[in-house]
């Protein structure tokens, strides 16, 4: 790596590290501000536990939010960068030395797909593997959650019903079990094989099954009930269950975990929902990038003069590709000229935006 991307480098992750924490800590302040009752709704507990619980809280909630920001972080960080070069009449010297402006640009495009890798791994591996945690209330401390369930599906297809399910003891109370299978030759359509009902059920780590108090089975046809110590085969685990019962909880689950739900579904707008999802998850990132490479040329100016309008323009130019992507993920579900296009819609913002980045790299005076 030669001394000048060393140095344009070093100044994008400045801009980086600066725009990931003003923009983040202005996100948080502001959540913080409207949810200060709700923390401090416990505040017989002393302020150092709810100290505590405020930046646990946030701070696991901040996966989400750069999940949410990641492409506008790596705009803003390019447009301090290069804003502090123009300005010192540096990007002026090293385009005259000979260097041409694509070159320039190079390093802050290796640390974006290096970033947005790292936005991959965040969605893909950590947000899952923490989700419990980020479907938490304001006012619920770990381990002290509990929740009514209803009719909460497996991949056995079974139904799964209990007035309170326990986080801290991974307990259902009274749980009734509603058994089914595959209709054979109607797709989509389940059979009642049977029910059971227990005390209790708890979950086994070790075993993977749900150790059932004083649980029996009734089949359909059953004559009497069939004592059952254990419900085995379900896919539903402990960590599942809060995420399950939020709304809005497959922004949580990774891609594999959307399509073995996908499998799971009947409706058609839930199987549209969750395929969208999908493809959003390998064209998120695409779009982030595009961002970037939209906003990049309209950067690279000379005069410093004239940077404040490229950084507006380049502010709208990634305003309208943000805009066009949640209006796509609005459509996804929806009905449009006659149907449902889940895989077509995610595709969309990247058909527009990806020919304007490319002919706008084409163009850039060097």
């Amino acid at each position: 790596m030669k001394i000048l991307d060393r140095y344009i480098a070093k100044n994008f992750m400045v801009g980086y590290v600066i725009a990931f924490c003003v923009l983040i800590g202005l996100r948080i302040i502001i959540e913080l501000f409207v949810n200060l009752d709700e923390f401090a709704e416990d505040a017989e507990r002393g302020i150092w536990v709810i100290a505590g619980h405020v930046v646990t809280y946030y701070t696991m909630r901040t996966t989400l939010y750069f999940r949410d920001i990641a492409g506008v972080i790596t705009v803003v960080a390019a447009a301090f960068s290069l804003g502090r070069m123009v300005r010192a009449n540096e990007l002026v010297a090293i385009i005259a030395s000979g260097v041409s402006a694509k070159r320039i640009v190079g390093p802050i495009l290796v640390l974006a797909i290096f970033f947005t890798g790292l936005g991959v791994a965040n969605q893909e591996l950590l947000i899952p593997s923490i989700s419990d945690k980020l479907v938490r209330d304001e006012d619920e401390f770990a381990g002290e959650e509990s929740y009514d369930v209803w009719f909460m599906t497996d991949a056995k297809g079974s139904m799964i019903c209990s007035r309170r399910y326990v986080v801290r003891t991974q307990t259902f109370e009274q749980p009734t079990i509603i058994t089914r299978r595959p209709a054979q030759g109607r797709l989509g359509i389940w059979e009642v094989t049977g029910r059971i009902s227990a005390k209790a059920a708890t979950y086994n780590a070790r075993t993977g099954n749900w150790d059932l108090v004083d649980g029996v089975f009734i089949g359909v046809n059953a004559m009497k009930p069939q004592p059952v110590a254990s419900y085995q085969g379900s896919d539903l685990l402990p960590k599942d269950i809060p995420v399950r019962q939020m709304s809005g909880f497959n922004m949580l689950l990774s891609s594999r975990q959307l399509a073995t739900l996908a499998a799971q579904k009947a409706k058609i707008k839930d199987v549209a929902q969750l395929t969208s999802q999908k493809h959003f998850r390998i064209t998120d990132p695409l779009i982030n990038l595009t961002m970037l490479m939209v906003s990049l040329p309209v950067l690279i100016c000379r005069d410093p003069k004239t940077m404040k309008s490229a950084i507006l323009v380049s502010f709208v130019l990634t305003a309208a590709c943000f805009v066009m992507t949640f209006v796509c993920k609005m459509l996804a579900t929806e009905v449009v000229f006659s149907r449902l296009m889940p895989e077509f819609w995610p595709w969309v913002p990247l058909f527009i935006f990806v020919p304007i980045a490319f002919i706008e790299l084409d163009s850039m005076r060097t």
